[in-house]
């Protein structure tokens, strides 16, 4: 499900810009996780006047408005994704860089019960598990 990052900065009362408004187009139409070099490079597709900085500046604004979710996924590198309405995992391919997002529902009850077990009430959580691929070529 694609997040309209536009119009969560309207409903935030965050002023939108015209290169607010690209970077935020293409954050919510990215099906991966971009890092920031990548984010500019797609911005700058549609206006080549859009700089690096702006890019930082701006994704630095959407991460603090909550609209805009952080990950570092083990290379070296912030990648970004929408804020997601409903909870999700990611799984990262060590090989390719590649994201999957999923959700399991006996893995979020496990996690809820260990959390209990140990006394407490889960209120968030965040998992990345990283593998390689089964069918690959050796």
């Amino acid at each position: 499900m694609q997040i309209d990052l536009e119009q969560l900065c309207a409903d935030r009362g965050l002023r939108i810009t015209e290169q607010r408004r690209v970077i935020a187009r293409v954050l919510s139409e990215s099906e991966d996780h971009p890092d920031v070099e990548l984010l500019h490079q797609r911005a700058s597709q549609v206006d080549p006047k859009i700089s690096i900085a702006t890019v930082y500046r701006t994704v630095r604004l959407f991460e603090e408005a909550g609209i805009l979710d952080r990950h570092d996924f083990g290379d070296g590198r912030a990648r970004y994704e929408p804020a997601p309405e409903a909870h999700h995992d990611h799984l990262i391919d060590v090989e390719t860089g590649k994201v999957v997002e999923f959700v399991d529902p006996e893995l979020e009850a496990l996690q809820r019960q260990i959390a209990e077990k140990l006394g407490y009430r889960l209120v968030d959580h965040r998992m990345e598990l990283y593998g390689v691929r089964l069918d690959r070529e050796d």
